[in-house]
């Protein structure tokens, strides 16, 4: 039975004490007692309403007219738009492929998906089989890694990359610049936040303005590059503006390499805490697919989604007008026992385990598959390197809400 305490007047703008470490027992409480939040209201007097029971996330994934995407009101106040003009941030997040909808969704993301096909997904294993090995070669050689920095987000960096077409004597600062960006979009946002992320986007437009003035000049394989094929691709005859190029090329920078870093790192911190799974995991090697499933679920790098309501509409037995902006809390539907059987243990063999990691619906991660195929490969080989590996030092947990996840893991190796 959660603690109906842990609820009460929970405002995700005002996080109680260890919340950031374990967040879990208030989204049981949530759960149990309070499934349908109010959490206050909005700068313009609409409801704000937190979700985290597993059926009604999949009503709203699946519901995209009813709950829409589109972030121009709440983004117009959040970066304080009326006060300054469109500021970088809004025009970059305004413009996101996970912040529309249709149709300028839904061309953005065939052109996106034209390059992500299973088949080009399986052509990328040989590289990031060679990418981790290198990799590890360099952590064995020094005994000790930072299993962030050293290794889970090298990995979605250079992955992003290479299909980007960076050149990688330029990739070093993508990382920063994607921290500073998803940053921004924190349930509080501090002007010193606001303004890194700004000058983040900034920079990045102004690199890519040049990348792709390149490309334009010598494209590359469509089928391979992503950023060819943005720049050549159509839906019913109309090509992506250039500023919606540049745009969604952050990005995917940014969502591949979030995404891709907490996995794998959450992925280590569990297999360091729980050693009856990673022994199982080394006795039983083709259980990882399975394995990565179950980090995904257990700690879910991406713990908020949001929609604002076109529509009213009645859930939790309340009703609630159009306007009224909502919170998928999907690290508390991934632990929902009416969808997970013994949702609070990391079963490395779960299944089936159909999590919401990767969201659902129209918006569901269009590159999930290359996401998985990287923390199969980073964990597998990981362990089958270092199966003794241990943390040494205090992990340095993210203290971002939005996204689950570490700054630092030290390790021995051996």
């Amino acid at each position: 039975m959660a603690d109906p305490a842990l609820a009460e007047g929970f405002d995700l703008r005002r996080l109680p004490e260890g919340f950031i470490e374990n967040p879990y027992p208030v989204y049981a409480a949530l759960r149990e007692h309070a499934p349908v939040h109010v959490m206050g209201q909005g700068p313009s007097g609409e409801a704000q309403v937190l979700l985290s029971r597993y059926a009604d996330l999949e009503r709203v994934y699946k519901d995209a007219a009813a709950f829409s995407s589109d972030k121009t009101v709440e983004f117009g106040a959040k970066f304080r738009v009326a006060e300054a003009g469109p500021s970088p941030l809004y025009r970059h997040h305004t413009q996101s492929l996970v912040f529309n909808d249709p149709p300028r969704h839904t061309r953005v993301r065939r052109i996106i998906a034209g390059a992500l096909t299973p088949r080009a997904v399986a052509a990328m294993e040989a590289g990031i089989v060679a990418l981790v090995d290198h990799l590890l070669d360099a952590a064995e050689a020094r005994g000790r890694a930072d299993l962030i920095e050293d290794f889970a987000a090298a990995i979605p960096v250079e992955v992003i990359g290479n299909l980007l077409g960076v050149p990688r004597d330029e990739r070093g600062p993508l990382r920063d610049w994607s921290l500073a960006i998803l940053g921004a979009l924190e349930p509080v946002l501090s002007p010193e936040v606001e303004a890194a992320g700004n000058r983040a986007v900034t920079a990045f437009l102004a690199y890519l303005e040049r990348l792709v003035d390149d490309r334009r000049r010598n494209p590359g394989d469509p089928d391979k590059d992503i950023l060819t094929r943005l720049i050549q691709g159509e839906v019913a005859g109309e090509r992506l503006s250039a500023e919606e190029l540049l745009q969604n090329c952050i990005f995917i920078l940014n969502a591949g390499h979030e995404t891709t870093t907490n996995l794998i790192g959450n992925g280590l911190h569990l297999l360091d805490e729980r050693r009856e799974a990673r022994a199982r995991l080394l006795a039983e090697p083709d259980l990882m697919r399975k394995a990565v499933e179950e980090v995904l679920r257990f700690e879910s790098s991406n713990q908020l989604g949001n929609r604002v309501a076109t529509t009213s509409f009645a859930m939790g037995g309340r009703d609630f007008p159009a306007g009224t902006q909502i919170t998928l809390c999907i690290g508390a539907a991934n632990r929902d026992p009416a969808q997970f059987p013994d949702p609070e243990t990391f079963d490395v063999a779960r299944d089936p385990n159909r999590h919401l990691a990767f969201a659902s619906g129209i918006h569901q991660c269009v590159g999930m598959a290359v996401a998985r195929l990287e923390g199969r490969i980073a964990l597998s080989r990981f362990l089958a390197r270092f199966p003794g590996y241990r943390l040494d030092g205090v992990p340095e947990r993210s203290q971002r809400v939005r996204f689950r996840g570490f700054l630092r893991l030290p390790a021995r190796l051996g």
